[in-house]
């Protein structure tokens, strides 16, 4: 047993396939096929039960797989260590970040972050929240900016800053001519746009529905942010948009109104996670700190937002 072999058995748990997962190991089909017989014999048991189109771990192999993944989180770890000592600064960093916030808070952040860490390589992935948790926890990720609440003994949060949410609305709405933030009381007998399952800022706007009486516009759930933005302009109905969303750099199409709420705000708390036990855990405080210089005029800074909000 070798730890290629552990990669292997683990990339197949994860992937259901043996062409899959020889794909995501950089080997060819036969070899990887031929190191998990070795394994599954060196070990005396049968840790995948072969099906004519996926493959699934037996009951031993998902006991097997776990540790699997342990050893290979602490492996990597070391090398991490060993890397990080020399230079923390110049470490490699694989950050998640969920898609409703990536594409609008990354270009406030990353060309500052450059230009004070220039030799830091930063690896960015785009996935929802549950799976973001799924690979900091099994330690494919080193850290995971996702809002919060998120409860686990197990991971170290960092809040960074809470996000308002702003009503958009087709330019011709009653509720777009205003001229001064709405209560979100407005949102009353409104049929709200809304993002497909999965996404964390579905469930943060349905908790905003549910306590007004908005419902769901049914029929309709993107996938995007981009495509709520233009279901609006199309007049369909309203959504909520986070306050990134909205600013500058992101242009918003015609046809769509921007109207904020006024206080207490709905909004989202956004925190940055890493794992207690993470060889970089004195550097990225540091790294946190970097992703909290967003301009005040558009987020609030952690622990500063009324109580009564």
């Amino acid at each position: 047993m070798n730890l290629r072999d552990l990669e292997y058995v683990v990339a197949l748990a994860e992937h259901r396939n043996f062409g899959r997962a020889a794909d995501a190991c950089f080997v060819s089909q036969p070899t990887l096929s031929t190191q998990v017989h070795k394994l599954e014999a060196e070990l005396g048991v049968t840790l995948f039960e072969r099906g004519t189109r996926e493959t699934f771990p037996t009951d031993v192999g998902r006991d097997v797989i776990a540790r699997a993944r342990a050893v290979l989180v602490e492996v990597a770890s070391i090398r991490e260590i060993a890397r990080s000592s020399q230079n923390p600064a110049a470490a490699t960093i694989r950050l998640g970040i969920f898609p409703t916030l990536g594409p609008y808070l990354l270009p406030h952040v990353i060309p500052s972050l450059h230009r004070e860490l220039p030799d830091l390589e930063l690896l960015l992935v785009e996935e929802k929240t549950e799976e973001l948790l799924r690979r900091l926890r099994d330690g494919r990720l080193d850290a995971v900016i996702v809002a919060t609440p998120i409860v686990d003994d197990g991971l170290h949060g960092d809040p960074l800053f809470t996000e308002d949410f702003v009503l958009a609305t087709p330019s011709d709405h009653p509720l777009a001519g205003r001229g001064e933030p709405v209560s979100v009381a407005a949102l009353a007998d409104e049929h709200v746009l809304l993002l497909e399952e999965g996404h964390c800022l579905r469930e943060q706007a349905l908790s905003v529905c549910h306590i007004v009486g908005a419902v769901e516009r049914e029929g309709f759930r993107a996938t995007s942010l981009e495509t709520l933005r233009q279901m609006v302009a199309a007049g369909v109905a309203v959504t909520l948009l986070p306050a990134l969303a909205v600013h500058a750099p992101v242009s918003n199409p015609d046809g769509v109104a921007l109207v904020p709420f006024a206080e207490p705000a709905p909004h989202r708390e956004i925190s940055m996670f890493w794992r207690e036990t993470s060889p970089f855990h004195a550097f990225l405080p540091r790294l946190a700190e970097a992703f909290r210089r967003v301009p005040a005029d558009i987020v609030t800074p952690p622990h500063t937002r009324p109580a009564s909000a």
